[in-house]
């Protein structure tokens, strides 16, 4: 995706955030007078990110052995009529574990995944929600991340607790040395030992460079621990979330609600163009022609000045109905092409525009027409609001990419924010895999850029 610069993405930097790879929290941007590597220990990011590894452990015990449970249950009585629908509910069951798995990674690794997809039932009804349950990826999927996670929770909580421990109990070793000495009858900790010979940190050089080390594991450990929850984010993100073709499929669903929506008020607003417009006139035209008629005999100079206005009323009819025409989609556009059809709009627009149109042939009509009413949208809005004295138009093609680029001297303050014309524009953009990018700083230039797939004819 391209990036939107001034809105969006860049608005997050300008507030003094970023986002990190997207498996975590946002981080501040800030200066600190401490390093990363010293701060760590310290951050409640480490701390809620030792929580969760310590949390796994119990809580992928219990997930395994319901899952081990429900689904051993569920298979050895396909036999009989019970095993389906308990396989069936044990499948629900990892669902809403799941769930809850995701709440809680959301909660201590604030990591966001969006919840699967729904399950997907033709009818009502017991039967139907066994099927759908059985059918759904979402729910074979939990059942995995249940069996997976204990084996991975058991290793992370080894090694975190082991580390974590031994980094703060060496670490203060000063504080607690003499406990050896009062109550264990040695020196200090044994480093060494044999029939023979023993080593003991007991020399306050030793004590130094014991407590030297654990402060190195201390430092280390929160870094460990990130890596270890980083396999964590994977899972919850690979199995627990919706996969690429789920959102796909979500996101099509969208746009093709978009599209309807579109069209529907594409066609009201064609409906109320001619009943407030040619249909109004026409009728009027009637009217008049019938007056002219009923005149005729004893009037006819009167007759032929009500003529002569209906004969101006007709040419205006028609012109209202070419105006109509062209919005809906233009003959120009059909016939001769985007440089054609953009040159016409142009030539309408209040201030100068330099056109310059370089495709190697014509993409497919759908994508040509919603090119078409881009250019010619944003060429209104530059008419009506931006106060420019010069815009240029540039359509081009990258690859399998439709680029539309249109720029304007006039105040800028452009936005896509709900219930712009903009907004609606890139929502239109969006149903057919588009993006719309907007750059316009208050004071201007403004500098609007579109993509569009390239579809051949």
């Amino acid at each position: 995706m391209a990036t939107d610069y001034g809105q969006g993405y860049g608005q997050d930097y300008g507030h003094g955030y970023r986002h990190d790879s997207g498996l975590g929290f946002p981080e501040e941007v800030r200066r600190h007078r401490l390093p990363a590597g010293l701060r760590a220990p310290f951050e409640a990011r480490s701390w809620r990110e030792l929580a969760y590894v310590l949390l796994s452990l119990p809580i992928s015990i219990l997930l395994f052995v319901y899952t081990i449970t429900m689904v051993a249950l569920g298979v050895g009585l396909l036999v009989t009529f019970l095993g389906i629908p308990l396989l069936a509910v044990g499948l629900a069951g990892c669902r809403g574990l799941g769930s809850l798995e995701r709440a809680r990674a959301r909660g201590l690794l604030g990591l966001d995944v969006g919840e699967p997809e729904p399950l997907r039932m033709k009818k009502q009804g017991a039967p139907a929600w066994v099927g759908a349950v059985l059918k759904s990826g979402t729910s074979w999927r939990s059942a995995l991340y249940s069996l997976l996670s204990l084996p991975w929770s058991v290793f992370s909580f080894a090694v975190v607790v082991n580390f974590f421990a031994l980094g703060w109990t060496l670490m203060t070793y000063p504080l607690w040395f003499w406990l050896f000495p009062l109550f264990a009858g040695q020196d200090g900790i044994q480093l060494y030992g044999d029939q023979t010979h023993r080593v003991y940190l007991d020399n306050p050089f030793e004590i130094t460079v014991t407590a030297l080390v654990g402060v190195l594991f201390t430092l280390a450990t929160p870094w460990i621990v990130r890596a270890l929850t980083m396999v964590d984010r994977l899972l919850v993100h690979g199995l627990l979330g919706p996969t690429r073709l789920s959102a796909r499929v979500v996101e099509l669903e969208s746009d093709r609600g978009v599209v309807v929506d579109t069209a529907a008020a594409d066609l009201r607003r064609i409906e109320r163009d001619l009943h407030d417009g040619a249909q109004a006139r026409l009728v009027a035209l009637a009217m008049d022609l019938g007056l002219a008629k009923e005149k005729l005999a004893e009037d006819p100079h009167a007759a032929a000045r009500m003529v002569d206005d209906a004969h101006g009323e007709v040419k205006t009819a028609l012109q209202e109905l070419r105006d109509l025409a062209r919005g809906i989609h233009p003959a120009v556009l059909t016939d001769r092409g985007l440089d054609a059809a953009l040159s016409a709009v142009a030539s309408r627009c209040t201030v100068p525009v330099q056109m310059e149109v370089d495709l190697p042939s014509r993409p497919a009509p759908a994508i040509e027409g919603i090119a078409y009413f881009t250019v010619s949208e944003l060429l209104q809005n530059i008419s009506k609001h931006a106060q420019a004295t010069w815009a240029a138009v540039d359509v081009w093609r990258v690859e399998n990419r439709l680029m539309l680029q249109v720029v304007d001297d006039g105040v800028g303050g452009a936005d896509t924010s709900a219930g712009s014309g903009l907004g609606g524009l890139a929502e239109r953009l969006d149903a057919v895999d588009g993006i719309l990018v907007v750059d316009s700083p208050a004071g201007g230039p403004t500098r609007i850029t579109a993509e569009l797939p390239w579809r051949a004819v």
